[in-house]
C-alpha cells in the first residue's frame, strides 16, 4: 500500500488530496496519513497542506528497487534487484541466490554490511546511506582460467562510470582497487563456483565510498570518497545505474570477444603499469617493473634479472603511488 501511495504522489506534479488517494486505493484517509508518516520517516520530503493534500518535494537517495529501477537502462543486469537495509555481505547473499538458480543479472544491494570483505578476506566497511555496496550474479560460458577477465571488466566499468558522473580521474591498481589521487575509493571482489572446465557462476561484488565524510584514523591515509575528492555529494542511485549500464556493455563484449576490446581501456586507467611494484602471494614476494597486462588479465612483472613473471592474483603495492600501498 505504501508503494502505491508513493507511486501516486510521484506521478503528480501538484498536490493530491487525501480523499482522492483514499478513493483510488479503497482505504481510509487515516490509513493514508499513517503511510505518509512512514514515508517521511524513510526520508521522503512530503508537504501536507489542509484542503489541498500531499505533494512530494524530494525523494531520499535510497537504493531501493523503486528508486533505482526507473533509472536502469540495461537489458538484464539490474533488472531484478533484491534490497536489504542491513546484511552480512552482499556477496554471501548473492551466492545463495545463485545456488538457488536465480538468473544472470540479479543484483543484491545493501545499505549496510556487517561482514563485508575485500580480497584476501580483508574487512570492507559500508556506512549506511553513504556508500554503494552491491553484488551481481553472472553466468558466463567461460573456462575457470578465463575468470580473472571479469575483474578487468568490473574495474573498467567502475572507472568509466565514475569518470562520466563525477569527472574525477579514477584509476585502477591491478587487479581490483579503484583509486583517486592515490587513495582507494572502490573495492572489487569476484568469487567463482566452477567445475574442472566450466564456470557455474561468478559473484561480482563492488563497494564504492560515495558520500563518506570521514574515515577511521587507520584508514585516513589510504581511503577516500567521491565526496571528499569532488567536494560535493553525489546521487548514489544515479551512480549505481551508470555502473550497471557500463558493466552490462563491457560484459557483453567480454562474452563475445574476451578482453580483446577492453584491455587497452583498462591499461589506460592503470596506475600499476610502468611502475615498480611488489607482489606478495602464498608463493612468496617478488619485486620488479609492472610491464604489461596479458590478454587473460594477468599482470606481467619484469624482475631485475630480466625474467618476466605472470601474476594471477596477489597483493600488489605500487612504489610512488602517493600514500596508497
Amino acid at each position: 500500500m505504501k508503494e502505491k501511495i508513493l507511486e501516486i504522489i510521484k506521478e503528480s506534479m501538484d498536490f493530491v488530496s487525501g480523499e482522492e488517494i483514499s478513493k483510488s486505493l479503497g482505504v481510509s484517509r487515516a490509513a493514508i496519513w499513517k503511510h505518509m508518516k512512514a514515508l517521511k520517516e524513510e526520508g521522503y520530503i512530503i508537504e501536507a497542506v489542509s484542503k489541498k493534500g500531499y505533494k512530494l518535494l524530494k525523494s531520499p537517495d535510497l537504493l531501493t528497487p523503486k528508486e533505482v529501477l526507473p533509472l536502469i537502462n540495461t537489458r538484464f543486469i539490474g533488472r531484478e534487484i533484491i534490497y536489504f537495509d542491513v546484511t552480512d555481505s552482499t556477496n554471501n547473499v548473492a551466492r545463495q541466490y545463485a545456488m538457488e538458480g536465480f538468473s544472470e543479472g540479479l543484483v543484491v544491494i545493501a545499505e549496510e554490511q556487517t561482514k563485508g570483505k575485500g580480497r584476501l578476506g580483508r574487512p570492507w566497511e559500508t556506512k549506511s546511506r553513504q556508500s554503494i555496496a552491491f553484488s551481481v550474479v553472472l553466468r558466463p560460458f567461460i573456462k575457470p582460467q578465463d575468470a580473472p577477465g571479469i575483474t578487468i571488466v568490473l574495474g573498467t566499468a567502475v572507472c568509466r562510470a565514475l569518470r562520466n558522473i563525477t569527472s574525477l580521474k579514477a584509476g585502477i591498481k591491478w587487479p581490483n582497487d579503484v583509486i583517486i589521487n592515490g587513495k582507494k575509493v572502490c573495492g572489487i571482489l569476484t568469487e567463482m563456483s566452477s567445475e574442472a572446465d566450466a564456470v557455474n557462476y561468478i559473484i561480482a561484488g563492488v563497494g564504492i565510498n560515495v558520500n563518506t565524510s570521514d574515515f577511521p584514523e587507520e584508514l585516513k591515509n589510504i581511503a577516500t570518497s567521491l565526496k571528499i575528492e569532488g567536494k560535493k555529494e553525489y546521487e548514489r542511485r544515479v551512480l549505481l545505474a551508470e555502473v550497471l549500464y557500463q558493466l552490462e556493455s563491457l560484459y557483453k563484449d567480454f562474452k563475445e570477444q574476451g578482453l580483446k576490446n577492453i584491455l587497452e581501456e583498462f591499461k589506460s586507467y592503470s596506475v600499476t603499469l610502468n611502475k615498480r611494484v611488489k607482489a606478495a602471494s602464498i608463493k612468496g614476494t617478488i619485486e620488479g617493473l609492472a610491464c604489461d597486462i596479458t590478454g587473460e588479465g594477468l599482470l606481467v612483472i619484469r624482475l631485475d634479472n630480466g625474467e618476466e613473471r605472470k601474476i594471477v592474483s596477489g597483493d600488489v603495492s605500487v612504489r610512488g603511488l602517493g600514500t596508497y600501498v
